[in-house]
């Protein structure tokens, strides 16, 4: 299978073509915001720390800031600090720029003497990208440049015994095919951990896993935290899940039956092609933002109650498996699994589906959350990956 993308020259294809105006700290958002709203093919993100933080949060947020700039859904990057944020705009671009060979610029707002004058110069330098980037041709490329993230939030029992076994066969189908994908939320595992691990490429790959469920559990209670506290969600026990457990059997399914050939740790990006877990936070856009951070090009998020979610860089395509939440819910729903439920089509059949949907979007059919630009993003700063 073949989609037409945007050829990057450090490897993965993009989908989309983005210039981003990527601000360095909480101070520069606002800026960023405006200057995309003046430029079409600009996207921005809202970024609400980057200033007095520990040195352990502020190695995350450089991570994920730079991950995003990375992103293969993007053309080339504007930056936009304040000036005396923890990590000034000349450097993260330094840090860019060491990674990608992209169009990269950056301003100071105390540098250049307030907002309006960095807004005028930011807006310059982003349509002077956005031209360049419009001339970029589109070209064949093979399925194996997708790297699909694959989310659950605000679940449900159909997100167990439908949607999410029908994602589980779109991720077996595309890894087949040489694409990768990514499921993350390590700590909806827990309970079902040994199960995953099952599906471990290599012993190490298996003690990974298991250590991962160990080592989240033991963080939170040194922190006198049970995680089963928030777990399961009110929603998801209004949805029928009664426990971590339950929860964690029906996430982790989503992730198909392939051998899993890596654990990364959040916005960390593959070196292997193939099934591949996440250590991320139990937070649907936390757990969202480290995959993009990681180089996601798409996102599928399955959801029973229904989530308006999406990501200003990459396409989030939002499926449901409960027919009462894609008729309430049908301006932010993607795809109606609920055939399952009904009996009339069997997950199999509706992975297969699924395939030809996502081959859609990553030839340029908008999502619903990216034709409203809907841009969420949280940076999980929980300090236990030092």
């Amino acid at each position: 299978m073949q989609f037409w993308g945007y050829k990057r020259k450090e490897g993965r294809a993009g989908i989309r073509n983005h210039v981003l105006i990527l601000p360095t700290c909480a101070c520069g958002s606002e800026s960023c915001r405006i200057v995309a709203s003046q430029v079409r093919g600009a996207v921005n993100i809202i970024f609400n720390t980057g200033c007095s933080d520990v040195a352990a949060n502020t190695a995350m947020s450089q991570k994920v800031l730079t991950g995003f700039a990375c992103n293969p859904n993007v053309y080339g990057v504007v930056i936009i600090g304040l000036g005396c944020e923890t990590v000034p705009h000349n450097k993260l671009r330094e840090k860019i720029q060491s990674q990608t060979s992209k169009p990269v610029v950056s301003f100071g707002i105390q540098e250049e003497g307030g907002t309006l004058k960095t807004i005028e110069k930011a807006v310059r330098a982003a349509r002077e990208m956005a031209a360049q980037a419009a001339m970029q041709q589109k070209e064949l490329c093979d399925i194996s440049e997708l790297l699909l993230g694959i989310e659950c939030g605000g679940s449900d029992a159909t997100s167990g015994i439908a949607s999410n076994p029908a994602v589980g066969e779109l991720s077996d189908l595309l890894v087949d095919m040489g694409a990768s994908t990514i499921m993350s939320e390590s700590i909806e595992w827990i309970g079902g951990e040994h199960v995953l691990a099952k599906r471990a490429a290599t012993t190490e790959i298996h003690n990974q896993i298991i250590q991962v469920c160990k080592d989240y559990e033991a963080h939170l209670e040194a922190a006198g935290q049970d995680c089963r506290a928030g777990q399961p969600t009110p929603g998801n026990k209004a949805g029928g899940l009664s426990t971590l457990d339950e929860k964690s059997l029906g996430c982790i399914r989503k992730g198909g039956t392939r051998p899993v050939v890596e654990v990364l740790e959040q916005a960390e990006r593959p070196t292997k092609t193939g099934a591949i877990l996440m250590d991320t936070a139990g937070y649907d856009i936390s757990s969202v933002t480290s995959m993009v951070a990681g180089g996601c090009n798409a996102v599928i998020f399955t959801t029973g109650r229904g989530t308006p979610t999406g990501n200003a860089i990459v396409p989030v395509l939002k499926v449901t498996a409960n027919a009462r939440t894609y008729q309430k819910m049908e301006d932010n729903m993607d795809v109606d699994l609920s055939a399952i439920i009904a009996g009339t089509k069997t997950y199999q059949e509706m992975g297969a589906e699924l395939v030809d949907i996502i081959h859609d979007v990553c030839n340029g059919k908008l999502t619903k959350a990216e034709a409203y630009g809907f841009s969420d993003i949280a940076v999980d700063h929980v300090c236990r990956y030092v």
